[in-house]
């Protein structure tokens, strides 16, 4: 494709060269060849300008810049815009063909609930006979078929290879795709260009402040979703409420349990095997059952009704829907035992995600309840006390471990953690190596107890040192079991 066209709808600036013939569009320089474009980027650590000359070396036909070279790249062509991010994304969009106009794009951001908002909007739309792809932290796939994509980013792929994910789902002919949108994503650009059918906002917590700054920033990038699509779906409960809406140029549909809302929870029974509860949709008080215990799984589920509203999907559909939600990986995931207790792995890394854990699994243990929790490395260090306070306040004894320390010092991040457990009057404990305090935290149950190993949830890895190793809390809490129990899982 020639350069001219992949700048389609872009301000930029000619430096040298006019209309190479691209092949592939990369951010890396050792991953350029001949007929690449290599787009320049800064970030906090690293500035891809000076890679220039690598790029070049290796057959770079083309360039896309923010500053000029001090040294033109020899016979490439070489363009400069004032956001290269930004830029990227509309770059990869014409690249690919722009094929997210041809379905329904849903776009779920937030600090809790992404993942499991996602997956249960997925099922609603399954229910519909609609074909959907889905984009996000645990997987990406349409239907059952995965899509074999790789991206670096934790939630969000980058826009050369969301793009591609996009193109592949096209090629699939998917009625629409359910995305999770993360802040960084939103901050850097990378959602550029792109026009959301549906926007999803779950709530605001404390949560990479490393990256943000303050809350009002980490507000602020959540709320550009907003200026994105054609209808949001915005949790009225949230403090950050406000700041989410007050520049929204969507039409927006509230949902809640707490405050007057277009979607309201009301009559909520939780049970042993899920929720149930009523919402005015369409005229009529509609009853929903979701089986997946605790009061987050209302405002999950009330997000999920919330889009399949805007989408005049019928009222028997979604509950039809919701009603077989099979839960999602390491969210409030179960690990079976013969013992009489509850072993429970969840993804909770924010001190309101463990909030939201520890009380929903209080409500069916009815025994003493443990929680096994860490602090991931070189993430925002402020959450670390907050995190051991809450699980102090919550439980009835608590394990501080590892979780990814990354190249960080784990003793250090766990005697953070511990300054905010000391607080509180919890009992507890400090075990480094994940794998001993998993066996320790089990091997203290008796029949009604509960544990919960938050931190990971469906991660099947541990960083340490900056090396990755395979690590499972699910595989863990088995293996332990058996070991102590003599359970066959």
């Amino acid at each position: 494709m020639l350069l001219k066209e992949l700048l389609r709808g872009l301000s930029y600036e000619w430096l040298q060269g006019r209309n190479a013939d691209i092949d592939d569009i990369v951010i890396d320089s050792r991953k350029a060849g001949f007929g690449s474009l290599f787009i320049c980027t800064r970030g906090a650590n690293l500035d891809s300008h000076r890679f220039i000359p690598d790029a070049a070396m290796n057959g770079a036909a083309a360039f896309v810049v923010e500053a000029a070279p001090e040294v033109m790249p020899e016979g490439a062509a070489v363009v400069k815009v004032e956001n290269s991010r930004a830029a990227m994304a509309v770059i990869a969009a014409n690249f690919y063909g722009n094929p997210s106009d041809d379905f329904n794009l849903i776009g779920v951001t937030g600090t809790n609930g992404k993942t499991s908002v996602a997956y249960f909007i997925e099922t609603i739309l399954q229910e519909f006979s609609h074909k959907a792809g889905l984009i996000g932290t645990v997987e990406t796939r349409v239907g059952p078929k995965r899509i074999d994509v790789k991206f670096a980013t934790a939630t969000t792929p980058d826009p050369i290879e969301l793009e591609r994910i996009f193109s592949a789902m096209k090629d699939e002919k998917v009625n629409d795709a359910v995305m999770e949108v993360s802040s960084h994503a939103l901050a850097l650009d990378k959602m550029e260009g792109l026009r959301f059918g549906i926007g999803v906002f779950t709530n605001l917590t404390q949560d990479h402040l490393d990256f943000h700054g303050t809350m009002e920033n980490y507000a602020r990038a959540k709320a550009r979703l907003f200026k994105m699509c054609k209808y949001g779906v915005i949790n009225a409960d949230d403090d950050a409420f406000k700041a989410i809406t007050e520049n929204a140029s969507c039409e927006v549909t509230t949902f809640g349990i707490e405050k007057d809302c277009d979607i309201k929870a009301r009559d909520i029974q939780y049970l042993d095997e899920g929720v149930s509860f009523t919402v005015n949709i369409y005229g009529a008080g509609e009853p929903f059952f979701v089986p997946v215990k605790g009061r987050f799984t209302v405002y999950n589920a009330l997000a999920a009704i919330g889009a399949a509203y805007v989408m005049n999907i019928p009222a028997d559909v979604i509950r039809r829907g919701l009603k077989r939600i099979k839960g999602v990986p390491g969210r409030i995931q179960n690990v079976p035992n013969k013992q009489g207790f509850h072993v429970i792995v969840d993804y909770a890394h924010t001190p309101d995600a463990l909030v939201n854990i520890i009380s929903s699994v209080r409500e069916f243990t009815k025994g003493e309840l443990i929680t096994l929790f860490g602090c991931g490395g070189h993430k925002d260090t402020t959450k670390r006390p907050v995190m051991g306070k809450v699980v102090g306040e919550l439980s009835d004894y608590c394990i501080i471990t590892s979780d990814n320390p990354r190249d960080e010092d784990p003793d250090e991040i766990i005697r953070q953690a511990e300054t905010g457990v000391t607080e509180t009057n919890c009992p507890y404990e400090k075990i480094t190596n994940r794998a001993e305090a998993i066996r320790r935290g089990i091997s203290m149950l008796k029949p009604g107890d509960g544990l919960i190993i938050a931190g990971k949830g469906h991660e099947d890895y541990q960083e340490i040192n900056g090396r990755r190793e395979h690590f499972d809390d699910v595989e863990q809490a088995r293996e332990a079991l058996t070991e102590i129990f003599g359970d066959q899982n």
